[in-house]
């Protein structure tokens, strides 16, 4: 049984049928970016990588292919092969791919076949399926009509992204709520895999609905840790705006449960004996990264009101004592930059009403 070598003129319906994927690459490379989809089972782990690759430039290619030969024998050849086989077992689908689909992907399906067990191979291995990905992020002409949402902080623009079926969730790719209060709990992701991340999601979206408006949320460049790639970027500073007006009192109910009932809820699950500590850490970092435009009056100000809030929520459990600093950093700080920057943008801004009636302007392009 040979293993069977997949083009890339099936990649597109791979990716969008969501195919798993077996990356044999070492540790540290799977934590560069991976496809979405993919498990890391190493023929190589980072240590043995190291050392074939220092062997390779000591003594040669034929030295450094003997050596992983060796270090990849007996009883721990036997453990990768079964982790391989019980992978393909779990996932019949599951290709298998290293860096460029050479020697490492090569090896690993062969022996893989040579248990009997079907496998499929990547041709060009990880960097042909990158490729596939990032033309989705490339931008020579528009593929389709995009819009972005907009409006002042707190005014639901990502409820609104998620409730509408033409759209991707940026902040949610990014796992950043895209402010400077904004880190939440977990890994922030690789700018590689917020990349491939994102290349999948417009590419089943577009295949969903062809032609079909696109709806981002009007974002700076940088949304946490990961940068937006820049073709898209450009593509969304063009872009017609729709904005949502909300009330300035449901923009702060709504920062209140996304920023503090929400948070504190992920965080006490993720720790739940230093889960508000780190909660009440978080905030006041937060609050020292925008200190210095927010200016040093208004900053102590903040400061208090936040530092009486978390003592009233520690204490009782009541959360209302945070509408206060919430109210001084829209009014104060938040609101002025917005009406700042949408000065900037006026002429894009197609329309603007309350939350219903732009989802229905939304729903209807």
């Amino acid at each position: 049984m040979n293993p069977e070598i997949v083009g890339p003129d099936q990649f597109d319906r791979l990716l969008l049928d969501g195919a798993h994927f077996i990356d044999v690459r070492a540790e540290i490379e799977f934590a560069r970016g991976a496809i979405p989809g993919a498990v890391n089972v190493p023929i190589l782990t980072t240590g043995e990588r190291e050392q074939v690759g220092t062997c390779y430039k000591r003594q040669g290619p034929e030295a450094a292919v003997a050596l992983g030969h060796r270090l990849v024998s007996g009883r721990t050849k036997e453990q990768r092969i079964a982790r391989w086989c019980s992978q393909l077992r779990k996932h019949p689908d599951a290709l298998v791919y290293c860096w460029r689909g050479g020697m490492r992907s090569a090896l690993a399906a062969g022996w893989i076949a040579a248990e009997g067990v079907p496998v499929r191979l990547v041709k060009g291995g990880y960097k042909a399926l990158r490729n596939r990905l990032l033309r989705e992020l490339e931008a020579p002409e528009p593929r389709e009509p995009l819009y972005l949402i907009g409006g002042r902080t707190g005014s639901a623009k990502t409820d609104l992204i998620k409730a509408l079926p033409r759209s991707v969730d940026l902040e949610e790719l990014a796992h950043h709520r895209g402010s400077s209060f904004g880190r939440r709990v977990g890994v922030t992701p690789a700018q590689t895999d917020f990349e491939n991340q994102l290349a999948l999601a417009l590419l089943r979206r577009r295949h969903a609905t062809p032609g079909a408006a696109l709806f981002l949320e009007d974002e700076s460049r940088q949304i946490g840790a990961v940068t937006i790639p820049l073709d898209l970027y450009r593509a969304m500073k063009a872009a017609p705006l729709v904005v949502i007006d909300a009330p300035f009192e449901s923009r702060v109910e709504q920062i209140l449960r996304d920023y503090i009932c929400e948070d504190l809820r992920e965080r006490v699950a993720e720790d739940p004996d230093h889960g508000f500590a780190h909660f009440g850490a978080a905030l006041h970092e937060g609050l020292q990264r925008i200190r210095r435009r927010l200016g040093g009056e208004r900053y102590v100000m903040a400061e208090g009101l936040l530092r009486d809030a978390l003592h009233l929520q520690g204490q009782r459990g009541d959360t209302s004592g945070h509408r206060a600093w919430i109210a001084l950093l829209l009014r104060d700080y938040y609101d002025p930059m917005y009406e700042y920057q949408l000065g900037k943008s006026a002429e894009r801004v197609v329309f603007r009403g309350d939350f219903a009636a732009v989802r229905q302007w939304c729903l209807s392009r």
